[in-house]
């Protein structure tokens, strides 16, 4: 299979529309129409469903989506290894939680490219369950996230932990009044949700959801509210606009993992990176 057509395809997927795509990648509309259309002959199969201004993805589209990125990535990842410089003798592609890079990991770039000068490295931010895929179908060497998957052939190592506190943007704030003015329940994961409703059981839903820690750290800089918040996050917030501990909220303590795969070629270079933290 051309490689091309799955970038296309990816390209589809995330905006939608053959002419936007097409604008992303520098070719015509004509030319991703014929794309998509090769790729589905390959595949025996609809990958979209074709309405005006509205582009969905079939049944067997959703499923080729969950495995395109990655075989996009193992594909760009094997070309690059082929064209490594000699003093560049191995390569490790590290994932992590997005507000993991921002606290826990935040030096760790740094400390790797200068212990580890004979690595090429690869680094990215993600989701949770994106990254356990890339991991098992080896997109990714190492993840670090909150909830490990209990799968056979990984390895899990606990780094540390994150402790959560409920900060605000005003000070001298009650329990009653931080969860009344603009709380913003952030998804720390399920151990967090459950530790969350067993301390405050009777507080009103939440009117604003948001999946990343750094999201709400971003509304909290321009709007009155109150969130569950990593400490580190509360220094760099600071600088910009106070945030207060909120009296008498519990703290709530998330331990963080690093996963990789046994056996696989990476491993030592694996443990030598977790090594560094």
């Amino acid at each position: 299979m051309d490689i091309e057509l799955l970038r296309t395809f990816l390209e589809v997927v995330r905006t939608r529309h053959f002419g936007k795509a097409a604008a992303e990648l520098c070719v015509t509309q004509s030319a991703i129409s014929a794309r998509i259309r090769q790729l589905e002959q390959t595949m025996g199969m609809p990958l979209f469903t074709r309405q005006r201004n509205n582009i969905q993805l079939t049944r067997e589209g959703q499923q080729l989506w969950k495995h395109a990125e990655t075989i996009v990535q193992v594909w760009s990842r094997a070309r690059q290894e082929a064209g490594l410089r000699e003093e560049v003798t191995r390569r490790l592609a590290v994932g992590s939680m997005w507000d993991l890079w921002e606290t826990l990991l935040r030096d760790w770039l740094t400390v790797m490219r200068r212990e580890m000068d004979d690595v090429a490295l690869q680094v990215e931010a993600g989701t949770s369950d994106a990254l356990i895929r890339k991991l098992v179908e080896g997109a990714i060497d190492l993840a670090v996230l909150f909830e490990p998957p209990q799968l056979q052939g990984l390895e899990l190592r606990e780094l540390g932990s994150i402790n959560l506190v409920l900060a605000s943007t005003q000070r001298g704030q009650t329990l009653e009044q931080a969860f009344d003015s603009g709380y913003i329940m952030v998804d720390w994961g399920t151990a967090f949700a459950h530790a969350h409703a067993r301390h405050f059981p009777d507080v009103p839903a939440a009117i604003l959801h948001v999946n990343l820690g750094a999201l709400a750290l971003r509304h909290l800089q321009h709007a009155h509210g109150a969130a569950y918040l990593p400490e580190q996050m509360l220094t760099t917030a600071n600088k910009r606009r106070r945030l207060y501990r909120v009296r008498h909220a519990p703290r709530i303590e998330r331990p963080v993992f690093a996963v990789y795969r046994a056996g696989s070629e990476s491993e030592d270079s694996a443990r030598q990176a977790l090594g560094l933290i």
